[in-house]
């Protein structure tokens, strides 16, 4: 079982929710690796504890990160890192519905890049 408590880091005083805080932390460590797939998590109570959260906290944190398919709980067995990230399914069909509406429209590779570069600036 993996010790989160060893690189997450709650900020009480930021802005956002601490759950959030945490939900993002733990997406952050599937992307990078330090949570491949199939990692056993600590328990709601154990993360708690490691990290001085609320029960409700983590709960709240891992229910969203079922929900969006990057946990899977599997029971009194626990709560695991998928074995798929649902990024990469979701994006590579919006990527391939983009790029076919671009070529559709006529659009070249860099104005259709340009694009995107406009809706990111734009959140």
């Amino acid at each position: 079982m993996t010790r989160l408590g060893d690189w997450v880091r709650i900020d009480n005083h930021a802005s956002g929710p601490l759950f959030d805080q945490l939900r993002t932390q733990i997406i952050d460590g599937v992307r990078d690796g330090r949570l491949p797939p199939g990692t056993r998590l600590p328990t709601v109570r154990e993360l708690a504890g490691q990290l001085g959260l609320a029960v409700n906290t983590v709960a709240r944190a891992y229910r969203e990160l079922e929900s969006a398919g990057v946990l899977e709980t599997r029971g009194r067995f626990g709560s695991f890192v998928a074995r798929v990230d649902p990024a990469d399914a979701s994006m590579a069909t919006a990527a391939n519905t983009y790029v076919s509406a671009a070529k559709a429209l006529g659009i070249d590779k860099a104005e259709a890049l340009r694009y995107i570069e406009t809706a990111f600036g734009q959140r």
